[in-house]
Formats: C-alpha cells, sequence, structure tokens
C-alpha cells in the first residue's frame, strides 16, 4: 500500500469474500457518492478469495490511486480483514462498509452529521431502529431468527444497541484503529468486541437509523447470530490477559505472605494484634453456619449473651460471605474460613481496584496493577487486617463505582441502576460502616469533579437519578426487612458512640505504621486508638509524591477531583478536635458537622482516612501510566526510582501471631453435657466481654452447644438504647471483671449473695466455670463467697454446679 499524499478526511473499508461479480459495481458507488475530493481513500481487503476478486479491485485501484487493496492469503473471517483494513487506514473518519452495499452510501450522510453534532466517537448503521426503512426484507423465518439472535447479543454482551451486527459504521479515525488492535475476534463478532471496547473506554456511539435492504446472496444469515454468541463465548474464555493472570496472582501472593504465620498454624495460631476480634471473628463464622444448617433465623442468636441474644444484623458477621462459605465452616471450622476471608479477600480487594483503575484510570495495565496494590494493601488496610475484615475486604466497592459511573454516562440506565441496587445490597451484608464511608467518598469526588467538568455533570444529573431510582428500588425490597430488624428488632440499639477524640493526628497521616517495612509500633502507638485503628500512616514520601502527581498533571478534571477528595478525607479524619503537633493548640475539625447527624455518629471519624487509600492508588496508576508512554528513557527511570521510593517504606509485613490458648479438658472433653441442661447456660468466670472473649472460642469448639451470658457485640444499653460493647452489665459481671482488673475482693455478704442469685437466675446458669488466668485465686474466693461453698476441680477448670441454686 502506498501512503496518502495529504491528510485523509475518511477511510472506506470495505471487506470481501469471493465478491468477483458485486464488487466493482460497489466500488463505482462509493467512488461516485465520495466525488472528486482528494481526501478520501477506499481500502478493499479481500479474505483470500478463491474467484477473480482480487482481480476487480486491483482493476479498480489501478483506474483510481485513491483506491488500495490489501490481500490475505487464507480466509480468515470478515473480523480479520476488517482489522486489516481499519489498521491501514490514515482517515480522521472511518467508515467500515460491506461489499453488498445492503446499506446505501449515501446514508454515510447521516451518520456523519450524527457523529458531528452529538460529539461522538462512533455512529452505527440500525436496522432495528424504529425510524429505519427495510426496504427489501429477508424471508420471514430468517427474519425473525435474525432478530431473535440479535436481541440475545444485545442481552449477554452490548446492552442498549439495537443492532450490533449491521455491517455500516463509521468511527473516529483514531479510536478505530485503537479498537481494531485491541480486537482479537476473526469472525463476525468483532461487532460487539468493537463497540465493547468504545462502552469499556466510555466513548459515545450514536444509533443511527438508515435504509436496508436484503441483497441475493449475502453471506450473512440467521445461523450467523450463533456464530457470533461462540465467538464471543471464545472471547470470553480468552479475555483475562496475561497480565491480569500475572497480578493476579502477584495479589494473592502478596496476601498469603502477610498471613503466612495464621496459615502455617492454623486453628492454633491467633492474630498477635486483633485483640479478642479474631475470637468474635471466627464465633461469627460459626453462628451464621450453624444457623443455615438449622434452618435458623440469620439475623439474631441467643448463643451469647444468653438469654436476651445478639442482633446480628446489628453487628458485622458478613453475611454476604459467612452465608456462602457455611458449608466450609461446617466441613473445616471457622478458624479455616477466618482465614479464607482475610487472604483472598485482601487478595481480591486488590484486583477490583485494579480492575476499576484498567477501565477508567490508566491505559497501562500494570500502572493499574500498582494502583490497585496500594489501594487494597494500603497501612490503614493492613491495620483492620489484623481484625476487622469488614473494613479491609472491600472488592465490592469497586463494581459500586463502576455501575455509578455508567449511570453518569447514561449507559443503559435502567440495567446499570438495578445491578448498582444489587451491589449495594451485598456490599450492605459485608459491611455497612465501610459503605457509608465509601458513598462519602463518592460524593467527595461527585462534588469536585462537577466543580471541574459542569459540562459533564449536567448531563450526567437525570441519569443518574434515575438510575439512583432503580438502584433504591432494589434495596428497598431486598433490605428492608432486615434493616428494620437492625433498628428496631430485638437487641437492637441506636449509636455507638466513641467520644470526641477518635480522630487521626496530623502526625498519623505523615508517619509509618507498626507493619509497614519502615514503621514500628511504639511511635504507631502513640498516634492511634490500637493497633487494628492505624487508619491513616501513609508516610511522608508517599504524601509528597501524590503532591508532585497533582501540581504536574493539575489540568486533568479527574487529578482535581481526586486531589479534592483525598484532602477532604484527610481533614475529616482528624476528627471533631484537630491538636496541632506540638502545641496545646485545639481546632475545631469539620467532623463536628457531621458527628451527630443520623449513621455518622457510630463511624470512628479516624476511618474517614481510609477514603484516602484509593485516592493515592489512583494517582501512583495515573503516573505510572504517564511514566509509562514517556518517550524519553531518563524520564521513565526517574519517576520509576521516585514511585519505588515512596512505596517502599509502607511495604507490608508479614502479622505476627502467637500461640492460642488450649481449650480447658472440661470443655473440649464435652465434660460440660454433665452441668449444663436444656436451657441452661454455661457461665465463665469472670463472664466474657470485649476485653475478655476467650470463652466464644470454647463455645466454637463445641459446636456452639452451649450459650453463655455477656460476650463480645454491639448490644443495647439503658432505657435509651445506646449502643455499647458486650452485654449489658449486671451487679455479679461486674464484680468479676473489677477483681479480674485487680481491684480487692468486697465485703461479701448476704446481699451481694442475694444479688448474685438473682443474676444466676437471669442468667438460667447451670454451672460456674473458672479457667486458670490472671488472679484465679481472687476470683475463686469471690465465687465461693458468693455461693457459699467452695468449687470443683474438673478438667482443669474449677466448676460450681447451680442448677439447684436457682
Amino acid at each position: 500500500m502506498t501512503t496518502p499524499a495529504g491528510p485523509v478526511e475518511l477511510s472506506v473499508v470495505v471487506p470481501a469474500y469471493n465478491e468477483e461479480h458485486r464488487l466493482a459495481p460497489t466500488l463505482d458507488a462509493i467512488r461516485a457518492h465520495l466525488g472528486d475530493s482528494c481526501a478520501w481513500e477506499l481500502i478493499v481487503v479481500d479474505d483470500g478469495s478463491d474467484d477473480e476478486t482480487v482481480r476487480v479491485a486491483k482493476e479498480a485501484a489501478a483506474r483510481d490511486a485513491r483506491i488500495q487493496v490489501v490481500v490475505s492469503d487464507v480466509n480468515r473471517g470478515k473480523g480479520h480483514a476488517l482489522r486489516l483494513g481499519v489498521l491501514a487506514s490514515y482517515g480522521r473518519r472511518v467508515l467500515i462498509t460491506d461489499a453488498d452495499l445492503a446499506t446505501p452510501i449515501e446514508e454515510l450522510d447521516r451518520l456523519d452529521k450524527a457523529m458531528t453534532e452529538g460529539e461522538t466517537a462512533a455512529a452505527i448503521g440500525s436496522r432495528a431502529h424504529p425510524d429505519a426503512r427495510i426496504e427489501v426484507h429477508q424471508s420471514r423465518l430468517r427474519e425473525y431468527l435474525g432478530r431473535m439472535g440479535n436481541r440475545l447479543i444485545r442481552a449477554v454482551a452490548v446492552p442498549g444497541v439495537h443492532d450490533t451486527q449491521c455491517g455500516f459504521k463509521l468511527f473516529d479515525g483514531e479510536k478505530a484503529r485503537a479498537a481494531f488492535a485491541d480486537a482479537r475476534l476473526d469472525g463476525w463478532g468483532i461487532d460487539v468486541e468493537i463497540l465493547q471496547f468504545f462502552r469499556r473506554r466510555g466513548w459515545a456511539v450514536a444509533e443511527v437509523p438508515v435504509r436496508w435492504s436484503h441483497q441475493e446472496g449475502s453471506k450473512v444469515g440467521a445461523a450467523d447470530y450463533g456464530r457470533v454468541l461462540w465467538e464471543l463465548a471464545r472471547l470470553k474464555a480468552r479475555a483475562v490477559r496475561r497480565v491480569d493472570l500475572v497480578l493476579g496472582a502477584l495479589f494473592l501472593l502478596t496476601s498469603v505472605l502477610l498471613y503466612k504465620n495464621l496459615w502455617h498454624g492454623l486453628g492454633r495460631s491467633y492474630l498477635t494484634d486483633s485483640g479478642q476480634d479474631q475470637n468474635q471473628w471466627e464465633w461469627f463464622f460459626a453462628v451464621t453456619a450453624d444457623n443455615v444448617a438449622h434452618l435458623r433465623d440469620p439475623l439474631f442468636t441467643t448463643v451469647q449473651n444468653f438469654p436476651d441474644g445478639v442482633n446480628l444484623m446489628g453487628n458485622t458477621p458478613m453475611l454476604g460471605l459467612s452465608v456462602p462459605l457455611a458449608p466450609v465452616t461446617l466441613a473445616f471450622g471457622p478458624s479455616l474460613t477466618w482465614a479464607l476471608v482475610l487472604t483472598l479477600g485482601i487478595a481480591a480487594t486488590a484486583y477490583a481496584w485494579y480492575w476499576l483503575f484498567a477501565r477508567r484510570v490508566s491505559e497501562n495495565r500494570w500502572a493499574a496493577g500498582l494502583g490497585g496494590a496500594l489501594a487494597a494493601f494500603a497501612p490503614p488496610m493492613i491495620s483492620h487486617g489484623n481484625a476487622h475484615p469488614n473494613f479491609c475486604v472491600l472488592f465490592v466497592l469497586p463494581l459500586i463505582i463502576d455501575r455509578a459511573l455508567r449511570l453518569c454516562e447514561g449507559r443503559d440506565v435502567r440495567r446499570n441502576g438495578i445491578v448498582l441496587g444489587l451491589f449495594t445490597v451485598y456490599q450492605i451484608f459485608l459491611g455497612e460502616e465501610v459503605l457509608l464511608l465509601a458513598t462519602l467518598g463518592m460524593a467527595l469526588f461527585a462534588l469536585s469533579y462537577a466543580l471541574a467538568r459542569r459540562d459533564v455533570a449536567r448531563a450526567a444529573i437525570r441519569p443518574l437519578a434515575t438510575g439512583a431510582a432503580y438502584a433504591l428500588g432494589v434495596c428497598l425490597v431486598l433490605v428492608a426487612y432486615p434493616l428494620y430488624w437492625q433498628f428496631a428488632g430485638a437487641q437492637s440499639y441506636h449509636s455507638v458512640l466513641h467520644g470526641d477524640s477518635a480522630g487521626n493526628s496530623p502526625l498519623a497521616l505523615v508517619e509509618f505504621a507498626g507493619r509497614s517495612l519502615f514503621g514500628d509500633d511504639a511511635t504507631a502507638d502513640k498516634l492511634a486508638l490500637n493497633r487494628t485503628e492505624q487508619n491513616a500512616f501513609y508516610g511522608w514520601p508517599l504524601l509528597a509524591l501524590a503532591f508532585a502527581l497533582v501540581v504536574r498533571l493539575w489540568r486533568r478534571p479527574l487529578v482535581k477531583a481526586l486531589a479534592f477528595t483525598g484532602v477532604a478525607a484527610a481533614v475529616l479524619s482528624l476528627g471533631q478536635k484537630i491538636r496541632i503537633p506540638y502545641t496545646d493548640v485545639v481546632l475545631p475539625g469539620p467532623w463536628k458537622l457531621l458527628a451527630h447527624k443520623p449513621l455518622f455518629e457510630s463511624v470512628i471519624e479516624g476511618r474517614v482516612g481510609m477514603i484516602c487509600a484509593p485516592v493515592l492508588g489512583a494517582l501512583i496508576a495515573l503516573g505510572a501510566d504517564r511514566l509509562a508512554h514517556s518517550g524519553v528513557r531518563l524520564n521513565r527511570a526517574a519517576g520509576f526510582t521516585a514511585i519505588a521510593l515512596a512505596l517502599l517504606p509502607i511495604v507490608p509485613t508479614s502479622f505476627p501471631v502467637n500461640a492460642r490458648p488450649e481449650v480447658p479438658e472440661f470443655i473440649a472433653s464435652g465434660m460440660w453435657k454433665k452441668y449444663v441442661g436444656p436451657g441452661e447456660s454455661l457461665v465463665p468466670v469472670p463472664l466474657p466481654d470485649p476485653g475478655s472473649a476467650e470463652a466464644l472460642h470454647w463455645q466454637t469448639r463445641a459446636g456452639l452447644a452451649f450459650p453463655v451470658p455477656g460476650g463480645y457485640f454491639n448490644g443495647p444499653w439503658g432505657p435509651d438504647r445506646i449502643g455499647i460493647y458486650g452485654a449489658s452489665p449486671r451487679w455479679t459481671s461486674n464484680l468479676f471483671g473489677d477483681v479480674r482488673s485487680g481491684k480487692p475482693i468486697p465485703d461479701i455478704g448476704t446481699d451481694w449473695q442475694n444479688q448474685a442469685r438473682a443474676d444466676l437466675a437471669y442468667w438460667r446458669a447451670g454451672v460456674l466455670v473458672l479457667e486458670p488466668q490472671p488472679r484465679a485465686p481472687e476470683l475463686y474466693e469471690t465465687v465461693a463467697r458468693l455461693l457459699g461453698r467452695p468449687g470443683t476441680k474438673v478438667g482443669g477448670v474449677w466448676i460450681w454446679d447451680v442448677s439447684s441454686v436457682r
């Protein structure tokens, strides 16, 4: 082929296979319509014809230098021919049309007008549009089968497009060449593949009604729609690129290395920094599996906090995972489920962020993978990875964000609205507080992007509102009862108060976390509530790099929105009172505006800083993508070195573990069964609470066969039903807790004994159990005085049979 002498406004690509009789009139018609201007080219691609098609095409090219001929040695299909032709084109716009001109070339003017007026990236001819004119019909059977096939293709591949297979399409030239270079299909399915590519990039496509006539001898039949579906199935099977597999494997490997100590001693290892949360979460997984196995209500149980019970919807059992994983829990125990949820969940989260960044932020998939890794393995996520899977297993959030963006683009509003609603429902059953924080982050981003691109915001309002209405409708239908139970059912509560000092210190934003490569626990402990709430700690090198990227890429609206979102989230995370480091100055924080609003009143405000993780991930993806496309080797080397130096200090280290306490023989061997009858509870001394919940592990080892009073959960306290951690205190539970904490044993007389009887009766106690522990002698003496008799040593513990006392 020869290179055009000047700029080409239009390239027309005509694929041809055994078209010796129809090709010459088609080329003459196209030349006549385009006229004598030199600003067009016509590319005929022979797809391995075994007739005189090549000769006819070359004779036409000999008469007009604007006609080019591309020849394929073998017949590989229409898709292959189109790819050759489009990649050989130079036009500002590219028209593809079939050799039979079933759609007359004059319809080009309609497509060109639609692209110009609508500012779209493509305009496709549509026979299915209500205003289309079918001048010569196919047979009724063939037409019916074709219509059904097209509907099926629309449903599974390109929703919203009425006619995917019409061979008359006009594209922006550069975008067409990018799409066809990416295409893999050689057959009829390439039309759908190209439209999917445009949808993924967010490039608008107009569907234009055209005139169409069935041509005798057409090679397209109803059966070809089946071939299209088959090709699409093959494409789906091959769609996972090598980089996708490599990144997925790297994310999983990273997660496995983080939890290698937990897996090494599975069932015997306990995450050192998880406090009592590992016991609690394993209990959540166990009780959900038990409820599923016995067809009980998964939203409530009396196995803990007996006899009042626990509102599971008002806690965080992650029903979206604990229910489908119930067979795993029942077969292998909750310790395996706990390790699986953490390990696979964080890896899946990294992949989900990578997927979103690859679709929306970065063309370079390695750059997107780097951003996804930062979003999922950032220090706050690693901190919550000690104990809070609901705050680090976030793979649904990128899916929610993507659907919301599709609505903003006006793409298939009803379908995407419904899917958004389903994703939102699923996230509710994974973690509601995370969903609230994600919504806050999305609102900050939307506000800032709207200020940067008012035209985009105006166009997005209506489809977004409509889609949100569909999503809300889905949510109301599916979660109305669970949410009613959460806020008005048994053991529901109104809010969990954390005080006004739960925000991040400004220093926490620039320091390194305890589990970061350059961090240490001593420094981080001074700046966080505890080791599971290190909600910032991004480190000064990463923040400095982010600032440099924002300055360098400031012209991009996306960067402006990301910068605003990150800064706003960081400031909100400082809480109601911002204490200026190294001074006595305390300033009011903007969180005060939200602190007492419904839903927000239960949020630990420091967690708002977690919004910065995907923001920083997106910025890093943008920066790495820009470097990957840089033509200056020195710039690439310096840029990637800066990224490496910024990320190296916050590389996470493996979670430490310690050996969990052995379950007493009295529990493990089943000796307890002689002392706990139907409707009775086993009362550990002291009662389990958020500071000491080993009794929950006893329950999971015993298959939840006995209930316990007290426990570690969120429940109501007092007439106002304020949310607290643990059970509402009683005189006897408070007494045991005081003695355990080191307070002296009070003078126990008749009043104390009568109160103990009342409390044991309330708990329907069958037996009191005191295991070896610090201050066990003082606790033994307390129980002996309350009951007026000594205990009995059975199975390595002291017990008091109290069934008769009640």
